[in-house]
């Protein structure tokens, strides 16, 4: 983790995305689009945030993005398979050059020994490239799992972007 606040956080995303001409799109499960406000808090956003997709409910991945909805039965929604199928189904309908999905169960209610409150994927994909997907298991409130999740989708971002794989 990176000691960056939020604001440098985003900033510094949005800076690598300019120098390399990148351009993002959004899918935002369980922050409900915290990920896209921070970016778009930071002027000149528009230059990099191409959409934004907060497909919440299960129907809403099947009829915005398309993803199957048998996937989603047979690996439930808060899954690595979920989250990447998210990512490239967001590819597939936008223009942008990378991808960045999530997916987790904020709390306080909705976990189960298998899948605990906190728990939350992560995916990034450049187009034509292989996702990264990362599990994460955050403590705390509601609040602080959304804050969590987004420091971390910005922070795996700012690596990949970094490495350009």
């Amino acid at each position: 983790m990176t000691s960056d606040t939020p604001d440098v956080l985003a900033a510094r995303v949005l800076r690598r995305c300019r120098e390399t001409g990148v351009r993002l799109v959004l899918v935002e499960s369980c922050t409900g689009g915290l990920v896209c406000a921070r970016l778009t808090d930071v002027p000149g956003a528009s230059a990099v945030v191409e959409r934004g997709f907060i497909p919440y409910s299960n129907e809403s991945k099947v009829e915005q993005l398309g993803v199957p909805l048998e996937l989603l039965q047979a690996h439930g929604s808060v899954s690595a398979e979920a989250v990447e199928a998210l990512a490239h189904a967001a590819l597939e309908r936008s223009r942008a050059d990378w991808a960045v999905a999530e997916t987790g169960i904020a709390g306080p209610t909705g976990g189960t020994p298998q899948k605990p409150v906190g728990l939350a994927f992560i995916a990034v994909l450049r187009r034509s490239g292989k996702a990264t997907v990362e599990r994460h298991v955050f403590t705390g409130d509601r609040s602080a799992v959304r804050r969590a999740i987004a420091d971390r989708t910005l922070e795996v971002l700012l690596d990949r972007l970094g490495s350009q794989s």
